[in-house]
């Protein structure tokens, strides 16, 4: 079974310096049959103007994933270390017994385009910790890389939670495979452009919740960025 969620069908908040969208439940948006997905809890996709950002504010036993498509963020951390992502990076923080930390758009001209993801982690009250990594272009062209996972295998992110995060940039006309596990669970987001999964189309912005599948076969009908979860 594949349950679409449309792009537009996303909650949606604009305060000038944030424009956000939320596939699931997030702060004043409420739905109660979008809450999350297994253990997928938070999606957004989020637009930083330039010079702006969100101030210290706190996390806990959460697993927070953030991908940078356009621009660049700068995170002071609770440790009050700073970097800043650039665009095609992903930053993965594991918040366990609790941090604060800080989001901003340092460019004055430029917003940032990036989507973030919250996991529920598998064990509580972890030791805080953050990671940053880049996947060579080559190495999204037209397949699923492995960018996150519970071991962090293949030089992939660690996260506390029993999930496979992939990521692939595909040509318009390229098309891949996913064979489901027994027992496993399947979010496919649209970052940019569009594919069809199976018979439904789905364009940027757009997800899909999939269970009870054995197969997937993924089709760019343009040029296209797409995340898959693989769930428990």
């Amino acid at each position: 079974m594949i349950k679409l969620r449309k792009s537009e069908e996303r909650g949606h908040a604009d305060f000038g310096r944030l424009n956000s969208y939320h596939t699931f439940s997030f702060a004043s948006y409420h739905d109660q049959n979008h809450m999350g997905f297994r253990a997928l809890r938070v999606m957004n996709e989020d637009r930083v103007a330039a010079g702006q950002g969100f101030g210290h504010h706190s996390h806990a036993n959460m697993e927070i994933v953030s991908y940078v498509l356009d621009g660049t963020l700068e995170l002071k951390d609770w440790m009050e270390t700073g970097e800043v992502v650039q665009t095609g990076e992903l930053q993965r923080i594991s918040a366990g017994t609790g941090i604060s930390h800080s989001e901003f758009n340092p460019s004055g001209h430029q917003s940032a385009h990036f989507y973030q993801f919250w996991l529920l982690p598998k064990h509580r009250d972890v030791r805080p910790s953050s990671e940053r990594r880049r996947f060579a272009d080559n190495e999204l062209k037209n397949s699923l890389r492995l960018v996150a996972s519970p071991d962090g295998r293949d030089g992939s992110m660690s996260i506390q939670q029993d999930a496979m995060l992939y990521l692939s940039k595909l040509d318009h006309g390229a098309s891949l495979d996913f064979a489901i596990a027994d027992s496993r669970y399947v979010w496919l987001q649209v970052l940019r452009g569009a594919v069809s999964l199976n018979a439904a189309q789905l364009e940027a912005g757009a997800g899909a919740a999939i269970e009870d599948e054995s197969m997937l076969k993924i089709n760019a009908t343009s040029d296209a960025e797409i995340m898959l979860f693989d769930l428990a």
